[in-house]
C-alpha cells in the first residue's frame, strides 16, 4: 500500500485535509449555518486567499450529508467573460453549476434536471433553479462563489432573479431556501450592482433581508499556533513561541500569508530544525523579493484611483479629504484586504506596508546609482550620516522630477526617501516602517547586523522620523522632537533622526539653509535634524 502523502502548508487554491494543514473550516463561519437553517440570503465576503472557497465547500458537504438538504457550490469565474451578454453570463452560470453537481457523486434524484428549462434569456436563471427545486426532494442550498466575476448587466440580471425568486417562494414556487454570495465585495456593492446608484443602496437587493454580510476574519494567534502545531504533530519539528508570535505581528494572521512564511521556511528555505523568529524574519524578506501571486493581485490595486484616495493619505501620515463618496472607497480598500479596519486607517499588516512602499518605490530605486557596500564602515556597522549627506544630494538632483510623476504625490517624499533607503540598505540589514493616517510622520527602524570585535553577532538599530511642512502649516520640528523621543523610549535608543522636508512655496532653497543641524528632544537627547 502507498503510504500516505505528507502535508504541507498551501499557498494555492482550496485546501484540503489530506494533503493540507488547516483549521476546521466551518469553525470560522458560525453565523453562515444559523441563516442557512432560517432559508435566508446572504453574503459572505472576505480578501482573496483567506479560505472562503475551502470553508463553503466543506459547509456544502457537510450539510448534504446530514440528509435534509442538497447543498451546493459552483464557482461563477467562467461568467466573467460574457461581460454584459446576459444570455450567455447564463448559459456559463448553469454549465459551471450542472458540473459541480456532477462531481458531488450525488444521487440522480438530487441532481440538476438536464436539459434545463429553454426560456427567454434574461430569465433562464431563475427558471432553471426553479425547476431544480421542483424536482428535487430536498431544500436546495446555493453557494455562489466567486460572485465578483459577473459584470453589468450580467450582474444585475442574476441579481433580480435571485430576488424574484426569492419573494416568489412565499408564493409557491420553488427556489432554492438560502443562497449565499461569496466573494470580495461587502453587502453594499451588491445593493448598489442590482440597480441603485453609488450612495444610495437598492431597496429592491435581494440582500436587504439580512442586517448585515458576514465578514470571513483573519486568524488569531491562537489559531496560529494551532496550525503550526499539526506540522509539529506529524514530523516533530517545532515552531517556537517566539517564531509564532512574530508570524502573528507580521501577517496580524492573514491566512494565506501565515500559510506562504510556513512554506517558505519548510520547503523553500529547508529548514530541518526548530524554527525561529530569525527564520520567519528570513521567509518575509524571501516572500516580499519573490513577489508571489497573492502580494502582486495587491499591488496591482494601487493605481485605481478608489484604492490611491485611501492608501495615499496613510503613507502621508495625513487625514484624507472625504466627501460622500470616501466612506465607500475605505470599505472597499477594507474588502480587498488592504487596510485593517474602517475606523483607523492602517495597511493591513507589516507585510503588505513593506510590500507597497517598496512597489512605489522602485521607480525612484532606478535612480540611485551609489554603491551600497561603500556605506559600510571598516568595522562592519553602517555609515548612516553618509547616507544622509548621499541623499540630501540626490534630493537636490532628482526630488522634483520624482515628485511630479504621476501618482501618489502627497506621499511622494515619504515613497522617495523610503526607496533611497531601501536601495542602499537592501541586502546586509533591513527596514521596518511604521505609518498610519492622522500620525503627520514614518517612523524607520534601520537595523544591520554586523560582527562586534570579540566575534559576538551584534545589530546595529538607526531611527529615523520623517515629516512634510506642507504650505500653511506651523514647523513641525517641535512635534517631529517629541514624536521622535517617544520612538526613541519604544526602541531603547539614545539618539536618531528627524527629516523633514519642507514643500512651503516659501521655503528657503538649500542654499540658503544647511541640511543638517542638531537639535534635543523633550527628554534631553541630542538628535540630527535633516531638512530638505
Amino acid at each position: 500500500m502507498r503510504p500516505p502523502r505528507a502535508r504541507y502548508f498551501n499557498t494555492t487554491g482550496p485546501c484540503g485535509p489530506q494533503h493540507h494543514y488547516m483549521l476546521p473550516p466551518t469553525q470560522r463561519l458560525p453565523q453562515a449555518r444559523e441563516l442557512i437553517e432560517m432559508d435566508r440570503y446572504f453574503v459572505l465576503h472576505a480578501p482573496r486567499q483567506t479560505g472562503k472557497t475551502t470553508a463553503l465547500r466543506t459547509l456544502a458537504s457537510e450539510l448534504t450529508a446530514e440528509g435534509d438538504v442538497a447543498a451546493l457550490m459552483f464557482s461563477c469565474e467562467r461568467a466573467k467573460s460574457a461581460g454584459d451578454d446576459v444570455g450567455w453570463a447564463e448559459s456559463l452560470l448553469l454549465d459551471s453549476l450542472r458540473e459541480a453537481a456532477a462531481r458531488t457523486g450525488w444521487p440522480e434524484e438530487l441532481l440538476p434536471p438536464d436539459p434545463w428549462p429553454q426560456v427567454t434569456p434574461g430569465s433562464r436563471f431563475g427558471s432553471a433553479l426553479s425547476e431544480w427545486c421542483r424536482r428535487c426532494p430536498r431544500r436546495v442550498v446555493l453557494f455562489l462563489d466567486e460572485i465578483d466575476a459577473l459584470q453589468g448587466n450580467s450582474m444585475v440580471s442574476i441579481l433580480s432573479q435571485l430576488r424574484d425568486g426569492h419573494n416568489a417562494r412565499h408564493e409557491g414556487r420553488p427556489f432554492p431556501a438560502s443562497v449565499v454570495l461569496c466573494g470580495l465585495r461587502d453587502l453594499r456593492d451588491y445593493k448598489v450592482a442590482s440597480g441603485g446608484e453609488p450612495g444610495q443602496a437598492n431597496p429592491a437587493s435581494p440582500f436587504n433581508i439580512v442586517a448585515e454580510s458576514l465578514r470571513l476574519g483573519d486568524f488569531t494567534a491562537d489559531e496560529i499556533a494551532e496550525l503550526y502545531d499539526q506540522h509539529t504533530q506529524a514530523t516533530g519539528q517545532e515552531f517556537t513561541k517566539d517564531a509564532v508570535d512574530r508570524v502573528f505581528e507580521l501577517t496580524q494572521g492573514q491566512p494565506w500569508l501565515v500559510n506562504a512564511l510556513a512554506f517558505e521556511i519548510i520547503l523553500q528555505m529547508g529548514t530541518t530544525s526548530a524554527i525561529t523568529d530569525g527564520q520567519v524574519e528570513d521567509a518575509k524578506e524571501r516572500l516580499i523579493r519573490k513577489r508571489a501571486t497573492h502580494l502582486d493581485a495587491l499591488v496591482a490595486r494601487l493605481r485605481e484611483p478608489r484604492v490611491e484616495r485611501v492608501i495615499e493619505p496613510i503613507m502621508a501620515g495625513m487625514w484624507p479629504d472625504t466627501d460622500n463618496s470616501f466612506d465607500d472607497d475605505i470599505s472597499y480598500a477594507h474588502d480587498l484586504g488592504l487596510i485593517r479596519g474602517t475606523r483607523d486607517l492602517e495597511i493591513a499588516n507589516p507585510i503588505y506596508r513593506e510590500v507597497l512602499l517598496r512597489v512605489l518605490g522602485q521607480r525612484t530605486e532606478r535612480f540611485v546609482k551609489a554603491d551600497p557596500h561603500s556605506f559600510v564602515l571598516p568595522d562592519g556597522r553602517f555609515d548612516l550620516p553618509r547616507l544622509l549627506e548621499e541623499f540630501v544630494v540626490f534630493w537636490r538632483e532628482h526630488g522634483e522630477v520624482l515628485i511630479r510623476q504621476e501618482g501618489y504625490h502627497e506621499a511622494a517624499c515619504q515613497i522617495i526617501l523610503m526607496a533611497f533607503l531601501h536601495r542602499l540598505v537592501n541586502g546586509g540589514g533591513q527596514l521596518d516602517r511604521e505609518y498610519a493616517a492622522g500620525t503627520k510622520r514614518l517612523d524607520v527602524l534601520v537595523r544591520w547586523p554586523y560582527t562586534g570585535p570579540d566575534g559576538d553577532r551584534l545589530v546595529q538599530r538607526e531611527a529615523m522620523e520623517l515629516k512634510v511642512w506642507r504650505a500653511g502649516e506651523n514647523d513641525p520640528l517641535p512635534d517631529g522632537l517629541s514624536q521622535l523621543d517617544r520612538y526613541l523610549d519604544r526602541l531603547t535608543l539614545s539618539t536618531g533622526v528627524l527629516a523633514i522636508f519642507d514643500r512651503r512655496p516659501e521655503a528657503p532653497s538649500w542654499k540658503e539653509r544647511g541640511a543638517f543641524g542638531q537639535a534635543t528632544t523633550p527628554s534631553g537627547r541630542q538628535v540630527t535634524v535633516l531638512r530638505v
